[in-house]
């Protein structure tokens, strides 16, 4: 059964919301993770990214610090989860937000499908702000029989994935999009590309169409999922699988988990 408590932070602790209470918010910045029998994967990572996507400038009032160590309390270490903390504008002000979440159904392949429309991201490099327009566009290419949809840039380059990065294998070379197109900083995969430079492996940037990418082993990458490959690319290139990888890179991924 599926598990939702939501809490707001205030006078230093962590109190239920009704979900009425939660009407004219703005989303300003949100960061979630999978958290396993206690473990996760990269936890200091997603706490930076967080709190690097607050303007402190304009929230001295708000203990963000204080709410980290009482979100990350209040998380079972039994059973799978994924907790994400917000921080909400409201009517002007400031407030901080904590969901409880039962995991969602987890999987290891993904169909994707090109968005079509006009990039919907408005702060690219910020998760929060465009959570509801990626629901959107995801929800938009469902139809089509796809997982996840993927963002191009405005001459055709592949940037990311709606809920997801994206890294691509030629050969023994891990791949991914260059540093300047403007996406969210993911956790997921800088783990992977840590890891693979610490087995020695190169890795590389390149701008590349959806058609440039036929016959590459394709990846989507969350924190909800882990490593997925993506098995078809709905009016896309042909995509491959290379026998055993991604087993073996989920297992890499698994065993960097830390308790919480």
């Amino acid at each position: 059964m599926s598990v939702q408590s939501i809490f707001r932070w205030r006078d230093g602790a962590l109190e239920p919301l009704e979900h009425c209470d939660m009407t004219l918010t703005v989303i300003e910045a949100a960061d979630s993770w999978l958290v396993s029998d206690g473990l996760t994967l990269g936890l200091e990572l997603h706490r930076t990214r967080f709190m690097t996507s607050i303007p402190r400038g304009r929230y001295l009032e708000l203990d963000v610090d204080a709410f980290w160590d009482a979100a990350i309390a209040a998380i079972p270490r039994e059973g799978d989860w994924f907790p994400r903390v917000e921080l909400h504008s409201r009517l002007g002000g400031p407030r901080l937000v904590f969901r409880l979440r039962s995991a969602p159904e987890r999987s290891r392949s993904a169909v994707l499908a090109t968005w079509r429309g006009r990039d919907p991201r408005t702060t690219p490099q910020v998760k929060g702000p465009d959570l509801e327009a990626m629901l959107r566009i995801r929800t938009d290419v469902q139809k089509l029989g796809a997982d996840e949809a993927v963002i191009l840039t405005p001459d055709g380059y592949v940037v990311e994935g709606a809920y997801s990065s994206l890294l691509w294998w030629r050969g023994d070379i891990l791949c991914g999009p260059p540093a300047e197109f403007e996406r969210v900083d993911s956790v997921t995969a800088r783990s992977v590309i840590t890891l693979a430079a610490a087995l020695g492996l190169d890795s590389h940037e390149e701008a590349v169409t959806p058609a440039e990418l036929d016959g590459t082993e394709l990846w989507a990458l969350s924190a909800l999922h882990g490593i997925r490959i993506a098995t078809a690319w709905i009016d896309g290139p042909l995509l491959a699988e290379y026998p055993g990888r991604l087993a073996t890179w989920r297992a890499r991924l698994d065993a960097l988990r830390r308790p919480i």
